[in-house]
């Protein structure tokens, strides 16, 4: 999904491109945007399907609960199994095996507390059209859900954990940059950001995107980070 400025088309450009190479078989690329230029024409692109925020209200990625709307199947004929990604992962390696899982509805279980259930959203899958109770809920008691999860990917996780359907990714799969990437301080002033053994696909969550971790910046992040050129290499078309 992109909506607004924050990524320009060569986030989807560049996903398109690494998913096309570490992906086994052919498969259809969709993006859910408001602003379709400059995006390549291997991208099928749609509309994000409508969803109503009062205004002021933080938006903490709550339009990503649209992936679970019917009109994806009623208006747009998407069906079969999906996995969505962020814009702004990192694909290192085979991702095949992430629809070769069995289960409902699989995401990264968060790295920052694993004793809660909440998943990162980053990275799940599920079959369309099989979960708009989610979205229906969401929309039946917005200020409810918001008073009591801080973002979509808590929400999200916690109603289908309740219904039984919720399984996490093998924990190397998904490696957080942040916190897993980035050597122990202080070795961090000297050794160079690394992939971690097992990883399939870098998550960049909080302030940090591939841009930075390419130059260097950490953004304000907590932990001091050196260049990583070898991001260069995945993150491209």
């Amino acid at each position: 999904m992109k909506w607004g400025t924050k990524y320009g088309p060569e986030y989807v450009n560049r996903l398109y491109a690494m998913v096309r190479r570490h992906l086994v078989g052919e498969f259809k690329f969709v993006c859910l945007t408001d602003r379709t230029e400059g995006i390549r024409a291997e991208v099928q692109c749609f509309p994000i399907p409508e969803l109503t925020l009062p205004n002021g209200e933080p938006e903490r990625g709550w339009k990503k609960l649209t992936t679970f709307s019917p009109d994806l199947g009623q208006r747009y004929g998407l069906q079969g199994t999906a996995l969505f990604l962020d814009l702004d992962v990192v694909i290192v390696d085979d991702i095949t095996p992430f629809f070769e899982v069995p289960g409902e509805f699989l995401i990264i279980h968060d790295w920052k507390r694993p004793w809660r259930i909440t998943g990162n959203s980053s990275v799940y899958r599920f079959e369309l059209g099989a979960h708009d109770d989610v979205l229906t809920q969401f929309c039946a008691n917005q200020a409810q859900a918001k008073a009591d999860f801080r973002n979509e990917q808590a929400f999200l996780t916690d109603v289908l954990h309740k219904q039984g359907k919720v399984k996490y990714w093998e924990s190397s799969w998904c490696a957080s940059y942040k916190y897993h990437c980035l050597p122990v301080w202080p070795t961090s002033y000297w050794r160079e950001p690394f992939i971690p053994k097992g990883a399939r696909i870098l998550i960049f969550h909080g302030v940090m995107n591939p841009p930075d971790a390419l130059a260097g910046r950490n953004n304000g992040n907590w932990r001091h980070a050196r260049p990583a050129p070898w991001i260069a290499q995945h993150w491209c078309e």
